[in-house]
């Protein structure tokens, strides 16, 4: 275990033994901030279990939301499409928003949007109203997807494989959760959709909780500490020698569009999150049409999204302890393709391997964050990188799940949305091998 966190250590951190603490004597620092550490976990495992419940229990019940509101399947695709346009669209303003008012702060705030959302959505009255308190909760789930990474990395700088596993685990468990209990929750009481989905909002609003004072806490710390810290890792890493406080180049924002790292991963990202998208909208409802029962077709979902509580978090650790995570891509993008051609060829008969299996594919997101933290050597790299690898992602996400909804209408089957989601698989394991290089985005953006 010893060797295997030293390991880690070394290949996805700057330098943190020389980090001191905002009292400046490093040795006190674990002492001082010990409760500080300990309530930022208990926050992240929180904010991550709430990063996805208001997908997957809309898919759940995405049949029933149809009919309750008057839906046709190109216009609920577009509803499948609404996470990542919104992820895009606010998750790029994340690092901006850190900068000025503390990481801790934005989430906490992301916490407050997400409780509010999935309270108004059901009761907004229609579709437009739908989808306006949609777009609520989805903003503050899009600020904290983005500022998860630079969370980990900036306070967790030794453990970034661990603790990326712990949130990825946690936001997993959510997932699966909201899918396996949304069904049977709204039948016992009662079988209001708009119960079932307001439900969620109790989970939300305990997360705000722990972010509260860690949004005075860090937010203080936030603006000279962190300012400081961020100087300490840029200074000596182009010039070692040199001590003298030179904040020339290195003080100016990456170039990040001219890593062809970065633009892998954010193609990597996306093609991953369209993926992930369409099977949380959509899986339900191809297992549905097979004549599987609702609540088991619920249940399916679940066990796709339960198989990444363990596998997030062992994958990171994993990722972090190879040179070129190109291996791992790969194991996943063939779990993919066979899961699709047996939701093709047997979609109720091998239903339980084909959730298995699609599972298994979509732990390509925690691959997808760890190499986030992986592929950048500060903070503020990371920053940068992961609102662009997700705002550009989701960007290209989008299209996908609105394209299988008007393949499917106009289809009257599953064939040709099933072809498209495979035929996606391809490229999004060539970019996922590209972005596995062991290099980082500053070598490539100053060349």
């Amino acid at each position: 275990m010893m060797v295997g966190m030293a390991s880690e250590q070394t290949r996805t951190t700057t330098p943190p033994p020389t980090r001191t603490s905002a009292a400046g004597d490093p040795r006190t620092a674990p002492r001082a901030w010990d409760w500080g550490t300990r309530l930022l976990v208990v926050g992240i495992v929180l904010a991550a279990l709430n990063l996805r419940p208001a997908i997957t229990s809309l898919g759940a019940l995405l049949e029933e939301v149809r009919d309750g509101l008057g839906m046709s399947g190109s216009v609920a695709g577009l509803l499948t499409s609404v996470p990542p346009l919104c992820f895009a669209v606010f998750g790029v303003t994340a690092p901006r928003l850190a900068r000025r008012f503390g990481p801790g702060a934005v989430v906490c705030a992301g916490m407050v949007a997400i409780t509010a959302g999935l309270l108004l959505r059901p009761y907004a009255g229609g579709t437009a109203g739908f989808l306006a308190g949609s777009a609520l909760a989805l903003m503050g789930i899009a600020v904290s997807n983005v500022l998860m990474p630079v969370i980990v990395k900036r306070h967790f700088p030794d453990r970034v494989g661990t603790m990326t596993g712990l949130y990825s685990m946690a936001l997993a468990l959510g997932t699966s959760a909201a899918a396996a209990i949304t069904v049977p929750m709204t039948e016992a009481l009662g079988g209001s959709w708009q119960t079932g989905l307001a439900l969620w909002a109790g989970l939300a609003a305990a997360a705000v909780l722990p972010w509260l004072p860690l949004a005075r806490d860090r937010g203080k710390a936030s603006g000279g500490a962190r300012a400081e810290r961020e100087r300490q890792e840029r200074g000596p890493r182009p010039a070692p020698q040199a001590h003298a406080r030179v904040p020339q180049p290195s003080a100016a924002p990456l170039r990040i569009t001219r890593s062809r790292t970065a633009w892998a991963l954010a193609v990597f990202f996306g093609l991953q999150a369209t993926a992930a998208y369409i099977t949380m909208g959509w899986m339900p409802q191809i297992f549905r049409d097979a004549g599987v029962p609702a609540s088991t077709a619920g249940l399916l979902l679940a066990v796709t999204m339960a198989m990444g509580v363990p596998l997030a978090f062992v994958i990171p650790r994993v990722a972090t302890r190879l040179p070129h995570q190109g291996p791992i891509v790969l194991a996943l993008g063939g779990c993919g393709l066979v899961g699709y051609a047996g939701l093709y060829l047997a979609p109720a008969g091998g239903a339980w391997v084909w959730a298995l299996l699609l599972g298994i594919a979509n732990c390509a997101f925690p691959l997808a964050l760890t190499m986030v933290g992986m592929r950048a050597r500060t903070g503020a790299g990371v920053a940068q990188l992961s609102a662009f690898a997700q705002s550009t992602g989701y960007l290209i996400s989008i299209p996908g799940p609105l394209l299988v909804g008007v393949l499917y209408q106009h289809s009257g089957g599953w064939g040709l949305p099933l072809a498209l989601m495979a035929a996606l698989m391809i490229p999004q394991t060539v970019v996922g091998v590209l972005a596995g290089r062991d290099r980082t985005v500053e070598e490539e953006a100053t060349r």
